[in-house]
């Protein structure tokens, strides 16, 4: 039985930048219209990949969602948001905007 593989989004990212014929990461950015920090951000592990940010890869790819987490080697079977997420009167305001990257 093999080992599953470490939570690595960057395995994710090269191989959409492959299939897309994409020459960077801001090439990257701009196709899937979020801020090029973010990508940057995503490759340190100083942020998580959004369920919001999956499913625009999801649409610019046509991997399924499931598929790009297996490219990363996510296990998790759902993404949970918070309850305050979205909620009028939350604090912080409306829900963050999926193209600054989420609040997951």
């Amino acid at each position: 039985m093999s080992q599953p593989k470490p939570y690595d989004p960057n395995a994710m990212l090269d191989t959409i930048l492959a299939k897309l014929q994409l020459r960077n990461d801001a090439a990257l950015s701009r196709l899937l219209e979020i801020q090029a920090p973010v990508i940057s951000k995503i490759r340190h592990h100083r942020m998580p990949v959004s369920g919001a940010l999956l499913v625009r890869i999801h649409e610019a790819t046509g991997l399924s969602v499931r598929t790009l987490q297996d490219l990363m080697g996510d296990r998790r079977s759902k993404f949970r948001l918070s309850s305050a997420q979205g909620r009028a009167g939350a604090p912080g305001g409306a829900a963050p905007d999926a193209a600054s990257g989420g609040g997951e």
